[in-house]
């Protein structure tokens, strides 16, 4: 009655044919591809994008640091010449833009206390200090050599004629070089009279010279420089006991501006000088000091 279909067809009622599935299959496939070629691309691109990006970044940041850097260098370069050029001030600097002034009694009393304030204790440094009568009157930059001392020693023709000790003088100037030796005993001719002055300074002189000039007769007036004065003293050469003037170059300046007391070694000897006899001299009132 029915027909015969041979197979069940129950079966192969949800199965399709193999041909179309192959052709799906087909279609499928090169969209997958695409898909997949697509991917990579475009996270390549995005990539170099933000690369590109990064090194754009980086370059300006470059170029934005790079001036600063300089800038603070040259601020540093300028701050280090200024203080350089500070620190190159000298003396002469100082003092050409100053007007000068004449030294007084304080100026050589805070030398001493300075000088002595690490080598003495201080009740020492107490009875090195000199009294306002230790002093004679200071120059006040107007006079010369010769008015000064006619000055501060109105009867020189009476103490010159009562002196009469060898090895020793009644006035003893003291300066800083050679030259400033021979610039004073030719201001001198107008004061010293019938005086004798005698050189003191280690220029083109033996020590053994002088000595035996000191020896030879009285002598007056003593100019020359702490150096071989002080070492004159150390041999016996020249003694202090007829010393009544101890007069100091205080005012006069060098080429660079330099009193005798702003140059090291000539302050060293200076207050050796001091130091051996001329401040108990001073202490017993037998000597005064002068600032010329």
């Amino acid at each position: 009655m029915g027909d015969d279909l041979g197979d069940e067809w129950w079966t192969h009622e949800g199965d399709s044919d193999p041909s179309e599935a192959e052709e799906e299959t087909q279609e499928k496939e090169p969209t997958e591809k695409s898909n997949t070629q697509t991917k990579p691309e475009k996270r390549k691109r995005v990539t170099e994008k933000t690369a590109k990006a990064k090194k754009k970044k980086k370059s300006e940041q470059k170029e934005c640091i790079i001036p600063q850097k300089k800038e603070i260098g040259d601020e540093k370069s300028t701050e280090l010449k200024k203080k350089r050029k500070k620190k190159k001030k000298t003396i002469t600097d100082v003092l050409s833009s100053s007007e000068p002034k004449p030294g007084c009694p304080a100026d050589l009393q805070s030398l001493v206390t300075q000088y002595f304030s690490d080598k003495r204790s201080v009740i020492e440094q107490e009875e090195l200090r000199l009294l306002d009568s230790c002093f004679l009157s200071s120059n006040d930059l107007t006079h010369t050599l010769s008015s000064y001392l006619k000055q501060v020693c109105p009867k020189w023709a009476k103490i010159q004629k009562q002196h009469t000790e060898k090895s020793s003088v009644v006035l003893l100037i003291v300066c800083s070089s050679a030259l400033r030796t021979i610039e004073l005993i030719k201001q001198l001719t107008t004061f010293k009279g019938g005086a004798k002055a005698i050189k003191l300074f280690a220029k083109h002189i033996k020590i053994e010279e002088q000595v035996k000039l000191l020896q030879k007769g009285v002598t007056h007036i003593g100019v020359g420089t702490p150096g071989r004065i002080s070492a004159l003293i150390e041999k016996e050469g020249l003694n202090l006991r007829a010393l009544r003037y101890l007069v100091l170059d205080w005012n006069w300046r060098d080429q660079k501006l330099r009193r005798m007391v702003d140059i090291p070694e000539i302050k060293l000897d200076f207050m050796k000088l001091l130091e051996s006899s001329i401040l108990t001299g001073c202490k017993e009132d037998k000597v005064k000091i002068g600032l010329f």
